[in-house]
């Protein structure tokens, strides 16, 4: 996070942090593994399912950001500071994200640091809740993307797929492969504190820095307050009829 700080100067912007995210999970869980006294095959599939997840979400937001300005969540905070920006910014962007970056990491954390055992059930239910999760998110990112593509759809609210089921299927996504993570984590240990992880990942999604602050951008909208009584919230449900 030091080292994305020192980018976020050199680049002028701080949605840098935002790419950091899935690389930083990607780094932490590799250097756990090979730190590890006993090398698994659990530590391997968990490894690499948390670098497909982290290297494709760092580049999708990498695409996402190229040539545009800075996000408005960090443009906002910039004009908010004042002189503070840059102390608040290492503190607040880089070192807390680091710290939660590590909680969530605990399943990963876990299966590295157990004794290699054999795989079960238990393991195919969370890798199987891992690829819902990750469908959820790389599908509902992918129409995002493409709906905003299309310059007749400028100004308009996108509620077309997945999004017609879930007005967050991206962040429905991560919380799910998350818990996906943790009870793969339990054929390692029966109950062990890796379900800080996914409980932290679940509160900073649902009411913290994700659902919230988006929502938020789009108050008052006349076709998002439609959509919100229509639409789920979270979990993926069949819209109501008004």
């Amino acid at each position: 996070m030091n080292f994305w700080f020192v980018v976020s100067l050199v680049k002028k912007r701080n949605d840098v942090a935002d790419v950091a995210w899935g690389l930083g999970f990607v780094l932490m869980a590799w250097t756990s593994f090979v730190l590890a006294e006993d090398f698994g095959v659990r530590g391997l599939i968990v490894n690499s399912l948390v670098s497909i997840w982290g290297l494709r979400l760092a580049w999708h937001i990498h695409a996402r950001n190229k040539g545009k300005t800075e996000d408005y969540r960090y443009l906002e905070w910039r004009k908010k500071w004042g002189k503070w920006f840059y102390p608040r910014s290492y503190a607040q962007v880089y070192l807390l994200q680091g710290f939660l970056l590590y909680l969530i990491a605990f399943p990963v954390l876990s299966i590295n640091n157990s004794m290699a055992s054999s795989l079960g059930w238990l393991d195919l239910v969370g890798t199987a809740v891992w690829l819902l999760g990750f469908f959820f998110e790389v599908i509902g990112d992918s129409q995002l993307a493409q709906f905003i593509k299309n310059p007749a759809n400028k100004g308009k609210l996108m509620q077309s797929g997945l999004w017609a089921y879930t007005r967050h299927p991206n962040y429905f996504g991560e919380v799910t492969l998350w818990w996906g993570i943790f009870i793969i984590s339990l054929g390692s240990s029966p109950f062990t504190y890796s379900i800080v992880g996914p409980i932290t990942i679940t509160i900073l999604i649902l009411f913290v820095s994700g659902i919230p602050l988006l929502e938020k951008k789009y108050e008052g909208r006349p076709d998002f307050e439609e959509y919100k009584k229509r639409v789920s919230i979270f979990l993926p449900l069949p819209p109501k009829k008004l």
